[in-house]
């Protein structure tokens, strides 16, 4: 079930009012959660409540196993190796099956004619957090089997995100919640700036980015530097707008989930960057990655290995594809570089970050390459696509500036209430009819 249909248009309004009633039974308001989560995957695919019931049981059994027994580290092991081997057999099992053929090596295994669960990467990295911190003794197991098969399969951010910890969701899974009007009101808010992100910048982009790269090869410069541009602020809106719904929906339910986003394309520097962008993948591959191999405390050489392996995976965690690889080293470099030359320009991390969103989005190096080649070949004309959408993206950057030291930019409190509903209608009007042709949650595919 996606935001952006009518059926979760109907779904949430019901389970918000079923969800409440139960107020005074929060184990009772979990397992409706729970179900109504279940619902919500299953909408897409009942098949693969399978993989998410395997994780959530395997994840819940280590953490009791970890408090009985002395073979602490065999049983973490074999959680890891469990959920990674079901996300790598979905994930990577024909990509490598077709890079090893390409090499010559013949290989008598069959490829996998399967589709990608959709949020497998994020439930399984929620699912590792868990018996990982378990294992550390950050956080004691739980016994609670609903509240935790909750913690997993929560619907707002099951499958895109934010991955949540277990330190910080499952307690509140764990306790009870009372409605408040003022969390709810907040998270209505930033539902309706995560819809405009999505319907009307990500959707408009996506239309004229599609049209410029099905001929990037007879484009011209201005066309395809728009084309980046506009990809962008597409993958921008897509991404952070489905954040945005998600912390929003989960505030409808008592519920506070960690910041994705924050306002990254006003960063100053790679570094920054990469702290303000998907906030909880880059923390996830920070605490359980670059820390444990020594982060950055055993000398320069140690910790430009630890930066390319923890870009180099998370290359990987976004797709099966060398472009993403490569994208990955790609930001990895930048990252070192600033080690030596720190420094501080918006214009500049905003441009080389739209040069790797060129590699992101491409199908394959081969387009990748002839794209930025035609790109910076300084044959300018007209531009041929995405004039008005331009216009849009403006719009975005302007409002996030004018509100970036607020909570978020539909934080209008300080108006007067005719103003506040004046500013909700109006981007309600803009949502609904400026809106592009629906596209896909570009996460969805990871």
């Amino acid at each position: 079930m996606s935001f952006v249909s009518v059926s979760f248009l109907v779904f949430l309004p019901i389970v918000f009012l079923v969800y409440w009633a139960l107020q005074a039974h929060h184990r009772w308001q979990n397992l409706f959660l729970l179900a109504a989560s279940y619902v919500f995957y299953g909408w897409w695919d009942a098949r693969f409540l399978l993989l998410i019931l395997i994780t959530s049981a395997s994840s819940y059994a280590s953490g009791l196993l970890l408090e009985r027994t002395r073979h602490r580290r065999t049983v973490v092991a074999a959680n890891i190796v469990l959920n990674l081997g079901i996300l790598g057999v979905f994930k990577y099992y024909n990509f490598f099956l077709d890079n090893v053929q390409q090499l010559g090596l013949a290989l008598d295994a069959p490829t996998l004619a399967v589709i990608l669960p959709v949020g497998i990467s994020f439930y399984t990295f929620q699912s590792l957090s868990y018996s990982i911190d378990v294992y550390r003794r950050k956080l004691a197991p739980t016994r609670d089997v609903v509240a935790f098969f909750a913690y997993i399969a929560f619907f707002p951010q099951l499958v895109a995100g934010p991955i949540e910890r277990a330190t910080n969701l499952l307690p509140q899974m764990l306790s009870r919640r009372s409605f408040r009007y003022d969390e709810a009101v907040d998270g209505l808010q930033l539902m309706l700036w995560g819809f405009f992100k999505k319907m009307v910048i990500a959707d408009n982009c996506a239309f004229a980015v599609n049209q410029i790269w099905a001929d990037y090869a007879h484009a011209n410069s201005l066309t395809l530097i728009v084309g980046m541009l506009l990809f962008t602020f597409q993958i921008y809106g897509d991404f952070s707008g489905y954040s945005d719904i998600a912390i929003g929906t989960a505030r409808l339910f008592g519920i506070r989930l960690m910041e994705n986003f924050h306002l990254p394309y006003f960063s100053a520097s790679m570094p920054e960057f990469w702290r303000r962008w998907h906030i909880s993948l880059m923390t996830w591959f920070r605490d359980y990655v670059y820390i444990p191999l020594g982060g950055s405390r055993e000398g320069l050489a140690k910790t430009v290995r630890n930066v390319l392996i923890v870009f180099l995976l998370s290359g990987l965690w976004h797709g099966a594809n060398w472009t993403f690889v490569v994208w990955g080293l790609y930001n990895a470099c930048l990252l070192i570089a600033w080690r030596f030359v720190p420094l501080r320009s918006v214009a500049l991390t905003f441009l080389l970050t739209a040069v790797g969103w060129v590699v992101f989005r491409s199908a394959d190096m081969t387009e990748a390459l002839g794209y930025l080649q035609r790109m910076f070949a300084f044959d300018f004309g007209t531009i041929a696509y995405g004039k008005r959408t331009l216009l849009w993206c403006l719009l975005l950057v302007a409002v996030e500036w004018v509100q970036r030291r607020r909570r978020h930019p539909l934080c209008v409190d300080a108006l007067p209430v005719y103003m506040r509903w004046a500013v909700y209608y109006l981007l309600l009007f803009i949502t609904f009819f400026a809106r592009g042709e629906e596209q896909t949650f570009i996460y969805f595919q990871f």
